[in-house]
């Protein structure tokens, strides 16, 4: 399935695409958030399924009238690992990390597909950064690398956007992070079960029609199980937590000369198996 958080007369709805054109309201089933429905798990999700093929005509709705915001508007969790591709470290001129690199973006960073990446004024060097990202079901600590697939709910696309210069500032990445809009994630989750290895997906970034992204999953140094043993050692993962796995190269930090995001630009993700993000880009008034 694909589940999508949808507003539609002022009102936010958990809902799940039937084809391209139609989304299925999941507020008859007894959850009121995509976030409910990961926490209830597995009993949940097959009642979602169950009712995404046999739901009435009352509880179908026009694509064309709704808007998508995040799957997850507001998660608990938005954990991002860098430099976790070998060519992407490369670029930036860091050694290949050890150990995964961890950082985290605010809620308030969080934005949907079609929502305006606003560049602020205060920064310099708006960068963008296509990563694939997977989203946890069961939480829990200490989990073992073989069990990963015990603990992914699903799958989704991020675009880290990134102010360079407030995130070399010091040696700490969060501050050029987490700006306000500079999180887009969606534009929806695609349910684990419809992607048989996350390991195998092509992944780019598109700015105005030209690809300065191009890579594949495989590439990633840290995969998922390697992850979510990393992540599990240190703290509690919980349900809804969205874990966003790195970039590959083409950032445009790296280029010659850098290629940082100019308002008017418009940015695509694209990832296998998932679909696209696809977000304008404003200057802050």
């Amino acid at each position: 399935m694909r589940l999508v958080t949808y507003e539609l007369e002022g009102r936010l709805h958990p809902g799940a695409m039937a084809g391209d054109s139609t989304v299925v309201d999941l507020a008859s089933i007894g959850v009121s958030s995509i976030a409910e429905l990961i926490a209830a798990g597995a009993a949940m999700l097959e009642r979602a399924a169950k009712f995404l093929n046999e739901a009435p005509a009352t509880a179908k709705k026009p694509f064309s009238s709704t808007r998508l915001v995040a799957p997850i508007p507001r998660p608990a969790k938005l954990i991002c690992v860098g430099l976790n591709y070998r060519d992407h470290a490369e670029e930036t001129g860091s050694e290949i990390p050890e150990v995964p690199t961890i950082f985290n973006k605010f809620a308030t960073a969080v934005i949907g597909p079609g929502d305006k990446i606003v560049l602020p004024k205060v920064s310099k060097a708006p960068d963008y950064e296509a990563e694939f990202a997977f989203v946890i079901g069961r939480g829990g600590r200490n989990i073992a690398p073989e069990k990963w697939r015990d603990h992914v709910f699903g799958y989704t696309i991020v675009n880290d956007v990134s102010a360079r210069d407030y995130q070399r500032a010091t040696t700490q990445w969060l501050m050029g992070k987490t700006f306000d809009t500079f999180a887009p994630v969606g534009p929806w989750i695609v349910t684990a079960d419809e992607i048989e290895d996350p390991h195998t997906l092509d992944i780019s970034m598109t700015i105005n029609g030209e690809v300065l992204q191009h890579s594949n999953t495989k590439n990633l140094i840290f995969k998922i199980p390697d992850l979510i043993s990393f992540l599990s050692s240190v703290f509690t993962l919980e349900p809804g937590d969205i874990v966003s796995t790195g970039t590959p190269s083409g950032v445009g930090m790296a280029r010659t000369p850098p290629r940082f995001l100019r308002a008017g630009d418009t940015t695509v993700v694209k990832i296998q198996g998932i679909g696209e993000l696809k977000n304008p880009v404003v200057a802050e008034q």
